[in-house]
């Protein structure tokens, strides 16, 4: 994929937001409010009566249209398995993807509910109960045109970005040896791991939880991954409470789908390898306006000090 342009936003003001939703046939009271987001921009827009609902302009060059199609379908897919997911709105013509002037949009219902306390025993068995099941659709069929996450994709195209473009240069002698050893014990423990579609960045705020369902919601990161991204990102705490909790998971999984045991010893892999891209995320995407405010740590020396020393805990991690 080509590298977005700087400030792909600029031209998102308002009324080009407001204009969008009209294009729909969507009557607009006036009320725009911004939600969470730095990799797109999303927006809460007040209808006359009726519910507000929540406008998602994809960051321009980031996907293609085949690629955010995919990502819509899956979710489609999804829900007519009655699993709880928020799905785009589709007008009249079934379509869930729109253009207006240069931005890709869709637009979403809103749905109520808060980021669930994983350390409750009775929510971490929902989050079991539903991956077994969202894992069972992504197992159906591979993805066409979303990529795939390993060790290329995640690991060695951010180190090489993070390398050549951004580093300082006293950390990036310790940086390089580093990643070099992760990147070799990843491809070890990763090289014959099943990649399934999944949703792939399934932290809680992307979870809604109202009346024990967990409605999941924002697949931009869907790609093709082992079933255990999913699962290990709901662990915290030290080894042995994430011990606890994985066993709670494993038992509300089995029971809708074999738990993927041999991923296990993947899990300190994928971790590092998340480190490795988000860093890079953030150097890709440092020069949009809405990045350094919002990272202010990001671009000093004390900040690559501790990614390196960060980056050398997970290598003893993952050599133990």
């Amino acid at each position: 994929m080509d590298q977005p342009s700087p400030h792909p936003f600029d031209t998102l003001r308002p009324e080009k937001i407001l204009d969008a939703l009209e294009s729909q046939g969507y009557l607009i009271d006036g009320r725009v409010s911004p939600l969470n987001s730095f990799e797109n921009r999303v927006y809460q827009l007040g209808i006359e009566d009726s519910q507000p609902i929540i406008a998602k302009f994809y960051r321009p060059e980031r996907w293609t249209e085949a690629q955010i199609q995919e990502e819509h379908d899956f979710c489609f897919e999804i829900e007519d398995h009655d699993i709880p997911v928020v799905t785009p709105l589709k007008n009249d013509n079934g379509n869930s993807l729109f253009d207006y002037e240069g931005f890709k949009f869709a637009l979403f219902p809103r749905k109520g509910g808060y980021a669930p306390e994983l350390d409750h025993e009775n929510n971490l068995a929902i989050m079991g109960r539903t991956l077994a099941r969202l894992h069972n659709v992504g197992a159906q069929r591979p993805f066409k045109f979303r990529p795939a996450l390993n060790v290329q994709t995640f690991g060695q195209d951010s180190i090489d970005f993070v390398a050549e473009h951004f580093i300082p240069f006293e950390h990036k002698s310790a940086y390089l040896t580093v990643t070099k050893n992760i990147i070799q014990i990843a491809t070890d423990k990763l090289h014959d791991a099943t990649h399934i579609r999944v949703h792939g960045d399934l932290h809680i705020g992307n979870i809604l939880l109202r009346d024990d369902i967990p409605n999941l919601v924002d697949f931009d990161d869907s790609r093709s991954a082992p079933a255990i991204q999913d699962i290990w990102m709901l662990l915290s705490g030290d080894l042995h409470e994430q011990h606890i909790q994985l066993q709670k998971i494993i038992q509300a999984y089995s029971q809708f789908r074999d738990f993927p045991h041999k991923e296990l010893s993947m899990i300190e892999s994928l971790r590092t390898l998340r480190m490795i891209h988000h860093t890079a995320w953030l150097a890709r995407r440092w020069e949009d306006p809405a990045f350094a405010p919002a990272f202010p740590w990001f671009d000093t020396h004390q900040f690559w000090a501790q990614h390196v020393a960060d980056l050398n805990q997970q290598l003893l991690a993952l050599q133990s």
